[in-house]
């Protein structure tokens, strides 16, 4: 992943609001779910292979089941493997962890969030959860996330007709800030490539901070591409820098 250039700097744009994904991005849950399905692929002697799993994340869970059964040719129906997965996850979810940082004793997510909400730039989760998975992955991080305006989930929110990688939840979360912002305004912070063009399709820059995994193909629609939310600079999209 390359350095931003100076010619880069110039085409970013000043935005007024954010939004994060939620999914490895604020949360390790990915590495939950990438678990959870290579156990119920191997099962059935399938293997969860790193395209595939481009496929599915981002999306909400209906449609990340129906991509993991085609896709691995899985002999049960997507609402089985989605019955199988929930079970297998819950109790890993209800204890999922804040994103890492890379030798930071703060956790990277962390910091980036509470320098946004000190400077009062306003803030909001899209994520393709629903809302019992949402309230289950986010109980133990209270303090952190209501630092956010609002959070949709659009694995259950009936404003959000189509999933990533459809810009529907994106342009719905804009819509919700007190202020209403054009989304032109808004800036998407992402790891998958479904939530990517997802945010692009919405009109919005989007930084993208993806999974090591992640084919390096998906990443170059990205506005901006980080190796960590560690190596964010504000500053670059008008937003005041971190200390």
């Amino acid at each position: 992943m390359n350095r931003v250039s100076c010619a880069a700097k110039l085409a970013f744009k000043k935005v007024t609001h954010v939004i994060f994904d939620l999914d490895g991005l604020l949360l390790d849950t990915e590495t939950i779910y990438k678990r959870v399905f290579s156990d119920i692929a191997k099962s059935h002697g399938k293997v969860y292979t790193p395209e595939i799993r481009a496929k599915v994340i981002g999306r909400v869970e209906e449609e990340s089941a129906k991509v993991a059964v085609t896709e691995m040719n899985l002999p049960m129906s997507p609402e089985k493997f989605l019955q199988q997965y929930k079970s297998m996850a819950e109790q890993s979810l209800a204890d999922v962890r804040v994103m890492p940082g890379r030798g930071a004793q703060i956790s990277s997510a962390e910091r980036l969030v509470k320098h946004f909400h000190s400077k009062q730039i306003p803030m909001a989760v899209a994520t393709s959860s629903g809302q019992d998975t949402y309230d289950l992955k986010v109980a133990k991080h209270a303090a952190l996330f209501s630092m956010f305006s609002h959070v949709v989930t659009g694995g259950s929110d009936p404003e959000v007709k189509r999933g990533k990688p459809n810009p529907d939840i994106f342009l719905v979360c804009a819509s919700r800030f007190k202020d209403c912002p054009k989304p032109e305004l808004c800036l998407v912070f992402e790891d998958a490539p479904n939530g990517v063009q997802a945010a692009l399709g919405a009109g919005m820059q989007v930084v993208m901070v993806p999974d090591e995994q992640t084919d390096e193909s998906l990443c170059k629609m990205a506005t901006l591409r980080l190796h960590s939310l560690e190596e964010v600079k504000p500053e670059l999209f008008g937003l005041p820098p971190l200390k």
